[in-house]
């Protein structure tokens, strides 16, 4: 029981913990006076990360590289982009809740800050291992010395990042390049993740322990879960043991990171297949062991053990014999022990003595109940972590099903969660959600992010027709919808299979929209809309999802209303109309519906009193919420 404090909070304490929960990078350890250890706050790191602008001053103990405060800024920085829908490339589009999204995760991460803000149960990823070769990521950075730089290779006229260029071991960046890469993604995505929510990221052994110091950095090593190891697929392995000696040995694992949004979550226990019998039916087993705790040797119908010692504590191991003993009595003419056991819960225990018994243990045995297997540890050798799909879909090294499932399971993502990959590849991630949810019922959601990487000429993707790896994404999850139901067309007709391909492009909006203050009078002539002319309908409805922060996953439709277009976003989460001169009956109808928001085309409306007109009639069918009309109304 918690006792009183009779004393006020600690401010410094808590003020140290919130910052802690919103900045888990900036929260580290100092000397006190008393020449105790304590924690504090890098208040250095802090301003960076409060700073659209590298911060300088003097660095304290902290896992660094050259260029952190540059990816920080890099994370921080706004952007003019949008996301536009393709329902042409899209599955089920008007009813699926999935989403797969083309483009630089970096920017797409920036634009779902809002939209999927602490939604996120899990995350999984499989960024590019730093092997020295070839990885895309095209991120700008300010530069202090740009002909040095540019002296270098490292950057184009633009002062971008290569789109790809050769990481060697040799560049004085190697590892720099890689962590900054990493970096400015993880502290965008720790936004996203639910309170109860996990990351998972797959990585080599080149930056395994670099990655877990900027785990560290960015999630709090508090939430620092566990590393799997996983078994990877190398053909040449057994060549290792050749005559002619090795440098080094091959190395025959891939590993698994895991980090949860707070300290207090809990995981599943999952369990891996066993080869004894025990996931049938429980047994039993001899009560003694070898250990030598003399406190473990106690009377226990009718035997003490001389040396050695039982395996339980004296009061558990009394409770299970009562529990036997009134399965005996009441229950054993009626039904099995697993039965009964299954009955109470699965959480009784049973001891009994068998009088033929001999030995050590003097015929006292406790009951192993069943078990779906082997509870799993971090050690998951018994897998591999890249597996073919199976669906003739051509890609090198598509991660295994079975282990991203086994992580859905551990994270205890359940039904309308999202499970994010914004380093998706093959779309192995989305391929999983979809079998489980086959295989458990639950309606899981995916949300895929990729670069449309272009495939290798010489690939066997590129032959079969795939010029870049979205469209391998998209194909195989075609595919995998497509055979679960087929080898489940009972079971699997409700199974959501889609997916709405969206692609980051450059903003709905003329850069008059952002710097209408450059523009002079004259300029202006002509320019009867902000709003690009390539841009469509849906285009500017999910632009405005995005600024205002809905999830994109909803369903939406379209009507006619006295000739003018209107969009109804989840039943009036928004309604938005895009159409030119707009009349009143079509303002009063929309007024009436009540959304909690509305979007309307600048250029809709004849003049600024039609605009003014617009918030009255507003207020006129929404009095209850007079005071907040000005915040639902916006125009683009």
């Amino acid at each position: 029981m918690e006792k009183m404090k009779f004393e006020t909070t600690d401010s410094t304490s808590g003020n140290i913990e919130k910052i802690s929960a919103l900045f888990p990078n900036c929260v580290t350890e100092m000397r006190g006076e008393d020449g105790k250890v304590k924690r504090g706050i890098n208040f250095e790191m802090l301003k960076q990360m409060l700073s659209p602008d590298i911060v300088d001053g003097d660095e304290c103990y902290e896992f660094t590289w050259v260029g952190k405060k540059a990816s920080i800024v890099e994370a921080n920085k706004p952007i003019r982009k949008t996301l536009r829908p393709c329902v042409e490339e899209s599955k089920n589009w008007d009813t699926t809740e999935n989403l797969y999204i083309e483009g630089d995760n970096l920017e797409v991460l920036k634009l779902l800050q809002e939209a999927y803000l602490g939604k996120v149960k899990m995350i999984y990823i499989d960024p590019p291992y730093n092997t020295g070769h070839d990885f895309v990521y095209p991120d700008s950075f300010i530069m202090d010395n740009e002909e040095y730089n540019e002296g270098l290779g490292y950057y184009d006229e633009e002062g971008n990042v290569n789109f790809t260029r050769e990481n060697a071991a040799s560049a004085g960046k190697y590892h720099s390049d890689w962590c900054s890469m990493i970096y400015s993604r993880l502290l965008l995505a720790r936004n996203l993740l639910s309170d109860d929510g996990f990351i998972a990221i797959s990585i080599g052994e080149e930056e395994v322990y670099n990655l877990r110091k900027i785990c560290n950095d960015v999630f709090g090593d508090v939430n620092f879960r566990n590393i799997l190891a996983v078994r990877r697929y190398d053909k040449n392995l057994n060549l290792q043991f050749a005559a002619k000696g090795l440098a080094t040995m091959n190395v025959g694992l891939e590993y698994i990171l895991i980090y949860s949004k707070n300290p207090e979550t809990k995981m599943v226990a999952i369990y891996k297949a066993s080869s004894d019998g025990r996931s049938q039916s429980g047994y039993w087993k001899g009560f003694w062991n070898n250990a030598d705790r003399p406190t473990m040797r106690y009377d226990i119908l009718g035997v003490t053990p001389q040396e050695g010692q039982w395996k339980w504590k004296k009061e558990i191991a009394d409770e299970a014999v009562a529990n036997y003993i009134e399965y005996e009595q009441n229950y054993s003419m009626k039904m099995t022990l697993e039965e009964y056991w299954s009955l109470t819960g699965k959480c009784k225990r049973f001891i009994r003595r068998k009088l033929d018994g001999a030995g050590k243990n003097s015929g006292v045995e406790h009951w192993v109940a069943p078990a779906e297997g082997i509870l799993r540890n971090s050690n998951w050798s018994d897998m591999l972590i890249s597996k073919p799909a199976g669906l003739d879909i051509k890609f090198d090294s598509p991660k295994n099903t079975d282990v991203l499932k086994e992580l859905i399971k551990l994270f205890g993502v359940a039904e309308k969660d999202v499970v994010f990959d914004f380093f998706s590849g093959s779309a192995s991630t989305a391929h999983a959600v979809i079998e489980l949810n086959a295989e458990d019922k639950r309606g899981r959601n995916f949300v895929m992010i990729q670069l449309p990487e272009p495939c290798d000429e010489k690939s066997e993707a590129y032959k079969a027709g795939y010029k870049n790896i979205c469209e391998i994404g998209k194909e195989r999850i075609r595919r995998a919808g497509e055979k679960v139901k087929a080898d489940n067309p009972l079971t699997t007709q409700d199974l959501d299979v889609g997916f709405r391909v969206l692609k980051l492009d450059d903003s709905n909006m003329k850069d008059v929209y952002y710097a209408a203050g450059d523009y002079e009078q004259g300029m202006l002539t002509g320019l009867e809309s902000n709003i690009k002319e390539d841009r469509t309908d849906l285009d500017l409805l999910f632009g405005c999802l995005l600024d205002w922060g809905l999830p994109l996953s909803l369903p939406y439709t379209s009507e006619q209303i006295d000739g003018c277009t209107v969009h109804i976003y989840n039943d009036g989460d928004l309604i938005a109309c895009f159409d030119n001169n707009i009349p009143e009956s079509v303002v009063k109808e929309i007024a009436k519906r009540k959304p909690l928001r509305a979007v309307f085309r600048d250029a809709g409306f004849a003049d600024s009193p039609a605009k003014i007109n617009v918030f009255e009639i507003f207020k006129l069918y929404m009095p209850e919420d007079a005071n907040d009309i000005s915040k639902r109304i916006r125009v683009i």
